[in-house]
C-alpha cells in the first residue's frame, strides 16, 4: 500500500497522489518532479477537466475561447453584441451547478420574453472589461475566468434580483460552506462521510423545503 502524499502548504493541490508540475517519467514508473523529489506511481491519470467548445460559431467574432475562457460574456451568459439573440447557460465552473444553472435559464428567458431587461450594449461592454481588470489584479490566469467558487452566491443573489425571486436559502449557504472546509480538512474522503455535526439541522430544512416543492400542482 502506497502512502498519500499531501503538501502542507496547500492540501488542496493534491487528491489521492496527484500532484502539480510533473518533469518527467521514468522507465522505472518513477515520477520526478520539478522539486527534484520523486514518489513510484501505478498510473498517471491526466485530468484535464471540461474544455469549452462551440464548433458552430467556428466563423462567427462574436464570441471567442482562448485558454478556456468565453469572452466576451456578460455575466458569463451574453455576448454583448447580440445579446440577447444568443446566450450561454451552464459555463460558470466550482459551483453548485443546478441551482445556479436555473437561475441563469430565468434570467434568459424573461429577457427573450420581455419581462427583463438588459443594459446598453456599451454597458455590458464596459462590465466585461471591468470583471476582467478585477480578475488581472487578482493574479487569475484567463482559464479561472468562469471560476466562480467564492463569488457563487454573489451571483446567484445578483441573478436573483434580475429575475424578481429571492436568491439562494440560507441553509443551502451554510451547508456549501460547511461542504467546502470539510473538503479542505480531509479531501481524501469528504465525499464518502457525512458526520452529520451541527448540520443537522441545515438537512432538516432542506428536506422541509423539498417536499414543500413536491407538494406544489
Amino acid at each position: 500500500m502506497q502512502t498519500l502524499h499531501c503538501p502542507d502548504d496547500n492540501p488542496m493541490e493534491i487528491l489521492l497522489g496527484m500532484y502539480a508540475q510533473i518533469d518527467r517519467a521514468q522507465e522505472d514508473g518513477s515520477v520526478v518532479f520539478h522539486d527534484g523529489s520523486r514518489v513510484k506511481a501505478d498510473v498517471i491519470m491526466h485530468c484535464t477537466g471540461y474544455k469549452y467548445n462551440f464548433p458552430f460559431l467556428t466563423n462567427d467574432a462574436t464570441v471567442s475561447v482562448d485558454d478556456n475562457c468565453v469572452d466576451p460574456l456578460y455575466k458569463h451568459v451574453f455576448p454583448p453584441q447580440v445579446a440577447p439573440r444568443l446566450s450561454f447557460i451552464g459555463l460558470p465552473l466550482k459551483v453548485v451547478p443546478f441551482p445556479l444553472f436555473e437561475l441563469q435559464s430565468h434570467w434568459v428567458a424573461g429577457v427573450l420574453s420581455g419581462r427583463f431587461k438588459l443594459p446598453s450594449k456599451d454597458e455590458m461592454v464596459r462590465d466585461v472589461t471591468a470583471f476582467h481588470s478585477r480578475l488581472a489584479a487578482r493574479g487569475w490566469p484567463r482559464r479561472y475566468t468562469h471560476r466562480l467558487r467564492d463569488r457563487e452566491f454573489e451571483n446567484e443573489d445578483w441573478l436573483a434580483e434580475q429575475c424578481r425571486r429571492g436568491g439562494p436559502e440560507g441553509w443551502r449557504r451554510e451547508m456549501f460552506d460547511a461542504a467546502m472546509q470539510v473538503m479542505v480538512e480531509r479531501p481524501e474522503n469528504y465525499r464518502d462521510e457525512w458526520d452529520g455535526g451541527d448540520y443537522d439541522h441545515l438537512l432538516a430544512q432542506a428536506n422541509r423545503d423539498f417536499a414543500a416543492h413536491c407538494q406544489r400542482p
